[in-house]
């Protein structure tokens, strides 16, 4: 990883200090003192990233999903890319594939699936199509900040809502509160869930790791909200980070007042770029642990950065991870999390526009 001369206060608003090349990439360039202050003036004028959105034409609206370790088999993601800027993001990644950086590209050069729903309609429609739970949002939050605008993911809930087809949101933001119309009369016939991600209860923390995030204190709100509109709520306690996020029992605790009932958590994963992005932001916010807790990271990991492997990359492995795990369980079980499963209504699902269709014959 090259040496930084970023000052915190230069990447307000980021989770990235850096356009870090991606692993695709033939030629890199680092910046390099020559004595003469030009690294730090450069860093000084250093111009403001503002948002870029690009448009695209999805072939296909659902991704589906074989891993053993992943809860559902289909989901579906009307961006790429990510306004909110968590710096553990595991889809960062994917924007190398789109010959873009995994960090401050990721979070400033959106990729919009503008037909996304005409799509979504067209395989609905399929004669063989069998309704499963869809997981919207699990790459990139659906209700990140450009969501006001394009409303992609409202438009996908309506045409869920028209054929009674049953999904669950994951999202750190409370502008999931804008579609509690179509939500909450889809909750109430068992086609909708929401997860809401709270990584910490420490408002300084989130705001580091997750800087254009909803605050703590009005996701917890968002997750009363939710409850009172009779919508099941969950809440993931993800990712456990050793150090940083140390206060997994009281985000517990303050989700299930406020109404959550299902809960879950993963360990951070730093695959690919995330390793150096993330060794970056620890040597930028917290250099005197910077060291302490990538060794913690590894010893979950078999000494590594991160191990793939289906059976621990979620959880870790070795004594801390059992050990989180075993903090988890607790706090779940002493609190009443997971006591009833949401239960989907699979039977309800109306192909697009066979309402109303008569037979020819």
């Amino acid at each position: 990883m090259p040496d930084t001369l970023i000052p915190v206060e230069a990447i307000k608003g980021h989770g990235a200090a850096t356009r870090l090349a991606h692993r695709f990439t033939r030629d890199q360039r680092d910046a390099y003192d020559d004595g003469w202050g030009t690294l730090a003036d450069g860093v000084a004028e250093r111009p403001v990233q503002a948002t870029e959105v690009r448009f695209e034409d999805a072939k296909s609206a659902l991704g589906g999903n074989d891993s053993p370790d992943v809860p559902f088999d289909r989901s579906l993601n009307p961006y790429r890319g990510c306004e909110h800027g968590c710096v553990y993001c595991f889809a960062r990644p994917t924007h190398s594939y789109l010959n873009l950086s995994p960090g401050l590209d990721f979070e400033t050069k959106l990729i919009a699936k503008r037909n996304i729903v005409e799509v979504l309609r067209s395989e609905l429609g399929k004669k063989n199509y069998r309704p499963s739970q869809i997981a919207v949002g699990t790459a990139t939050d659906c209700y990140q900040p450009i969501e006001r605008e394009l409303r992609l993911t409202r438009s996908v809930i309506e045409l869920l809502n028209e054929t009674n087809h049953p999904f669950a949101i994951v999202t750190k933001s409370s502008a999931v509160e804008r579609d509690l119309d179509l939500i909450a009369p889809m909750a109430a016939r068992r086609l909708a869930a929401v997860y809401l991600s709270v990584t910490t209860l420490d408002a300084d923390v989130a705001r580091k790791l997750e800087p254009r995030a909803a605050a703590p204190h009005r996701r917890l709100r968002t997750i009363r909200t939710l409850a009172d509109a009779g919508v099941p709520v969950g809440v993931s306690v993800s990712p456990q980070i050793p150090f940083i996020t140390e206060d997994m029992e009281q985000v517990l605790e303050a989700a299930w007042e406020a109404g959550a009932r299902r809960a879950f958590y993963n360990v951070i994963r730093l695959p690919w770029e995330v390793a150096p992005l993330f060794k970056e932001w620890l040597e930028l916010h917290y250099p005197q642990r910077a060291a302490r807790i990538m060794a913690r990271i590894h010893e979950m990991r078999g000494g590594k950065d991160y191990d793939a492997d289906f059976a621990t990359r979620m959880k870790g492995s070795g004594l801390w991870a059992e050990l989180i795990a075993q903090r988890f369980e607790k706090a779940t079980r002493r609190i009443g999390f997971n006591r009833e499963r949401i239960a989907m209504d699979l039977t309800a699902f109306r192909p697009p526009g066979a309402a109303g269709q008569g037979s020819l014959f």
